[in-house]
């Protein structure tokens, strides 16, 4: 009887306890949004002791390894208007504890590299001579001015404290998606760091409503999000994994779009759903499940097919050219990324009034064959049109030439016909006669020479022709690591 009344008891205590551990988790992080936005007021204004404890004091409240940046970078800031020695070795120690409290750090060789240079700055002023001291030859009186900053100090530029932000909810270890969930998990929560422009965040757990917020990343500010996630035991949760890692899921609606990629796991409602997965050179996966609330679904979808690989056309004035894989247009419009399957495909780009393209390649799997295409211009044919008008003009002066001679020929012949004597060969008519003749004939050829001249101006190859350069990347397979799922995903590396 007593151990079930002590279990009823801590089960009470535990159940006022989370509310309470929530509300000072949120008062923690009040004080630290305050002391950070005084902090950085503090900065601006010059006021960097100030500023170095504001940052401390937030980091008190709320242990954001950040903070001690920010304090490390005010400390700085204050050696380098001043030479002061002290304020660097100061700026020293924040740094280096910031690097203990996140070793992962991504600016972890930059910082280091930051506290060489200041290590060497403070060694540099300290064995200078002191204030009140001087060369001979500037007279005993004359005092040395404070230090200027180093060059390697200066090369440093002014450092500014970072804003951040933080991603919290209640209850915690949620997956957060950046922007598209089909871009995969971002981080859990919770999570702080940095990110650049405008993005929508995503967080969501097994059982609770999905929260979708926006965010606009402020270089200089804290920006807090704390998601309050109502339960919702109603709802089922679903396991979508896949043989080939990152192929597209739709859920009742195809014309809707693709809801995320292999593998996925997320909240849907009760009842009769149908998912089909898809990849590139795989055929279609299609399965029915009857979703019960409060129940895990998985859905292992085993896709049948070809390894594909990458093909990537790019190139100036791309956005112009069609592309055509093996007969078939692939993409209407450039630049083109499209999987294939392996093996021999023959490529052709075409552009109006451009040579065209053609390129037979070998597609591998798991890699990305890039090609750059130049496409030249396709060539005047200006001298074949000007051959096509001498042969015409050609061919008509032999007809010209020809009724001539024709019609002195007749002449002669009525006259013949007549009865009067054939003519004699001194008769400048029938000199006129083979001489307009001849002259045809040989206008004629003339003609003829031109003619076929200008067929071959016409399909002659001109200039350079179309190139492409072509290139082939490796797709590594990386680990893709969830809340509740594992896999793998395809990436380029080169």
């Amino acid at each position: 009887m007593r151990s079930r009344v002590a279990f009823v008891v801590g089960m009470v205590i535990c159940a006022l306890a989370l509310p309470l551990a929530h509300g000072q988790t949120a008062d923690a992080l009040k004080k630290a949004q305050a002391a950070f936005d005084k902090a950085q007021l503090d900065y601006l204004q010059g006021k960097y002791d100030e500023a170095a404890q504001g940052f401390v004091d937030a980091f008190a409240a709320r242990n954001f390894p950040q903070f001690l940046y920010n304090a490390g970078a005010s400390y700085h800031m204050k050696g380098k208007q001043a030479s002061d020695p002290e304020a660097y070795q100061k700026a020293v120690d924040a740094y280096k504890r910031y690097l203990q409290e996140d070793p992962r750090a991504g600016d972890k060789p930059q910082v280091e590299k930051v506290i060489g240079v200041l290590e060497a700055e403070i060694k540099r002023i300290k064995e200078q001579p002191p204030a009140g001291t001087g060369s001979a030859s500037e007279g005993s009186g004359s005092a040395a001015a404070p230090a200027k900053p180093s060059q390697e100090v200066q090369q440093l530029g002014d450092v500014k404290p970072r804003g951040l932000i933080v991603i919290e909810s209640d209850p915690s270890n949620a997956t957060i998606y950046l922007d598209d969930k089909r871009k995969g998990p971002f981080a859990t929560t919770p999570w702080s760091g940095t990110l650049e422009g405008d993005h929508k965040v995503i967080i969501e757990k097994r059982g609770f409503t999905v929260i979708e917020k926006p965010v606009s990343a402020d270089p200089t500010k804290l920006f807090v999000l704390a998601a309050a996630m109502s339960q919702q035991s109603f709802l089922g949760w679903v396991d979508i994994t896949s043989n080939v890692p990152g192929a597209d899921i739709y859920i009742d609606d195809k014309t809707v779009g693709s809801v995320g990629r292999t593998p996925l796991s997320q909240n849907i409602k009760p009842g009769k759903h149908t998912f089909w997965i898809s990849a590139d050179g795989y055929d279609e996966y299609r399965q029915e499940v009857e979703v019960i609330p409060n129940e895990t679904h998985a859905i292992k979808a085993q896709l049948k097919g070809s390894p594909v690989g990458k093909l990537n056309i790019t190139g100036m004035g791309i956005e112009d050219a069609t592309i055509v894989v093996d007969g078939k247009v692939l993409c209407e419009r450039g630049p083109c990324l499209k999987s294939l399957q392996q093996g021999e495909h023959t490529i052709t780009v075409t552009r109006p009034d451009f040579k065209p393209y053609s390129k037979r390649v070998t597609i591998q799997a798991k890699t990305e064959t890039q090609i750059r295409v130049t496409l030249a211009p396709t060539p005047s044919r200006s001298d074949a049109i000007i051959a096509y008008v001498l042969a015409a003009g050609f061919g008509g002066g032999g007809v010209f030439l020809g009724l001539q001679a024709s019609k002195y020929r007749d002449d002669l012949k009525k006259e013949i016909a007549a009865g009067n004597p054939p003519p004699d060969s001194n008769d400048p008519r029938f000199t006129k006669g083979k001489i307009f003749a001849i002259a045809a004939d040989g206008t004629f050829a003339i003609a003829g020479i031109t003619l076929l001249t200008a067929v071959y101006y016409t399909f002659r190859e001109k200039g350079a022709p179309s190139a492409g350069l072509i290139d082939v990347r490796a797709l590594a397979l990386t680990p893709q690591i969830g809340p509740d799922y594992a896999g793998l995903g395809m990436g380029m590396r080169w």
